[in-house]
């Protein structure tokens, strides 16, 4: 629609149309939101309105769908559901992801009149949203949809929330003179690509090209930009060896000769290693928080450091910083490139192959039990089988606990067509969002890893995969427990902890195949490592979704950070 052309509609047809506008394909929903939206969706769209068991997976699965796809994912409760909706906003504000919450919100006609299941729910959704507004004219709809999709999508990715009057949002039955225009722009991430300053530029390379031992630490600012090719060029061009944050585990294969790992608290040892010698840290993408640098003691705070990131607040946060670069990844890796003499190269011969010695070690270190044919199954086999056999154009989305911890360390992306998404410290996030995830990208697979803790959280979701015939295929590690709490309740029992101790982390034995099967998804157990191939091959080749039951050895811990 052209501008200045309103007409008479109803906030319900409004907000189809820009939904359409926007290219949204899905939205996550649990019932009753939005009844007349979701009714003008059928008849003026093809958005797919999935009903699903709860609210916090319903903005998980948004979240999924915003990171595998690059577009706003939107999801909805009414005032009843809304604070389960924005802690499961927690995930995508930490993770920096766009996603569009629509909530029920009170009538401010009966205010104060202690209407059914109304409290005040807008306070709730401050801590995590860069916007939060209520709508109660209809007339305003045009204006604030926009304003969502803007501020979801600019500067630093993140969520926002509207709440619609009405404790169902009844407020898009009303009609007003609107006008459903829609700015493209700001569709999906980035909206824009702010170019950073030259003199910071050639300040930055200044004191990179002169460094004897730098290394990167690349963030999910650089996934974000779609800046990896950049990334991975100007470490080639100038020779410097690359570490990652886990948002940032798929900027560079884990392959490459440059690769050192992931580096902070869930973590590879090599990859510690490595920026703990560094004489130069180049943080590109990231914030510098405590996950990514396992507490600010990998690399030491008083390091020499540069940083280049598209939020000025980030620059020098926790690092004093030797020169600092505001812009968007892509744009300033791509300067910095066309900048950059390849020359100095031959200063860091000597550290490139430190790192890759470094690395080599780590391999020999872990090699028996990345190879391991032991009953039950080890993690790490387990890990080095999916680096194996996961698809070459996979979405690979990981929980956090230890299922982050074995991946983030054991796993390698092969190459630039698979993706790495990770929950940024929810457990259970990883099965809803590889849902959203395979709305948000139908063409490619979708591969879930979890452990039986995390699968617990939402394994109702498994039916809404069936339901709407979403084939994800999710991995559980199960140990029968949450065993990454074994040290800790090991510590406070003055070593090892009593029986009794133990039920406060372990679970029953479950058969997640046996469940799967019977919630008309395709389930299969696991007990031997030499299985996992072939599980791998049917659950990816299966016409429906599929689940791989994985036992796993309980005694088995995931190495910690080194520091």
């Amino acid at each position: 629609m052209q501008p200045g052309h309103n007409r008479k509609m109803t906030g319900a047809q409004c907000i189809a149309d820009m939904l359409k506008g926007y290219e949204v394909t899905h939205v996550f929903h649990v019932p009753a939101v939005m009844r007349t939206a979701f009714a003008e969706m059928e008849r003026r769209t093809d958005i797919k309105r999935l009903h699903v068991h709860g609210e916090a997976t319903a903005a998980y699965m948004a979240d999924g769908y915003a990171r595998a796809s690059g577009k706003p994912g939107v999801c909805g409760a009414q005032v009843i559901g809304a604070l389960n909706l924005a802690a499961g906003l927690r995930d995508a504000w930490l993770a920096h992801s766009p996603v569009i919450a629509i909530t029920g919100g009170r009538d401010p006609k009966t205010k104060f009149r202690k209407v059914y299941q109304e409290v005040d729910d807008v306070p709730a959704f401050e801590p995590v949203t860069k916007f939060n507004a209520t709508v109660d004219d209809v007339a305003r709809l045009p204006d604030m949809i926009r304003q969502a999709f803007r501020s979801a999508v600019t500067g630093c990715p993140g969520p926002v929330h509207l709440q619609f009057r009405g404790n169902e949002g009844q407020l898009d039955a009303d009609e007003a003179e609107m006008e459903p225009l829609v700015e493209p722009q700001f569709a999906r991430v980035p909206a824009f690509r702010p170019a950073p300053e030259e003199a910071s530029v050639q300040a930055a390379l200044r004191v990179l090209q002169r460094a004897a031992k730098p290394v990167i630490v690349a963030g999910g600012g650089v996934r974000a930009s779609g800046a990896a090719a950049e990334l991975v060029a100007l470490a080639e061009a100038l020779q410097i060896p690359v570490a990652t944050s886990l948002n940032g585990k798929d900027t560079i294969p884990g392959t490459h000769a440059l690769a050192v790992g992931v580096v902070g608290s869930y973590s590879r040892e090599s990859a510690n290693r490595v920026v703990a010698e560094a004489d130069l840290v180049c943080f590109i993408g990231t914030e510098t928080g405590g996950m990514t640098t396992h507490f600010w003691r990998v690399p030491k705070i008083g390091v020499r450091a540069i940083q280049i990131d598209i939020d000025p607040e980030a620059l020098g946060r926790n690092y004093p910083l030797e020169a600092a670069v505001l812009g968007d990844a892509k744009a300033t890796l791509s300067a910095m490139l066309e900048g950059a003499d390849a020359g100095t190269a031959k200063l860091r011969q000597a550290w490139v192959e430190r790192a890759r010695g470094i690395c080599r070690e780590w391999t020999d270190k872990y090699l028996s039990m990345l190879e391991s044919g032991a009953v039950p199954i080890r993690p790490e086999r387990l890990c080095r089988e999916l680096t194996r056999h996961v698809p070459d154009d996979a979405i690979v989305v990981v929980d956090t606990g230890h299922a982050g911890m074995w991946m983030g360390g054991m796993f390698n992306i092969r190459g630039t067509g698979q993706s790495y998404l990770r929950s940024a410290g929810h457990l259970g996030w990883a099965f809803p969002a590889g849902i959203g995830a395979k709305c948000g990208a139908p063409e490619r697979p979708v591969l879930v890893f979890t452990g039986d803790a995390g699968f617990w959280y939402h394994v109702a979701e498994v039916e809404t995969a069936v339901r709407w015939g979403i084939k994800t295929v999710t991995v559980v590690n199960n140990n029968s427990g949450g065993n990454q709490s074994k040290r800790g309740f090991d510590r406070v029992y003055g070593g090892e902890q009593t029986a009794e101790g133990r039920r406060l982390w372990t679970f029953n034995r479950t058969n997640f195949a046996r469940l799967a099967e019977d919630m008309g998804a395709v389930g299969i157990r696991v007990e031997h490592a030499s299985e996992l191939p072939a599980a791998l091959k049917a659950a990816f080749a299966a016409d429906r979704a599929a689940v791989i039951d994985v036992v796993t050895e309980i005694e088995a811990l995931a190495p910690l950070a080194v520091g």
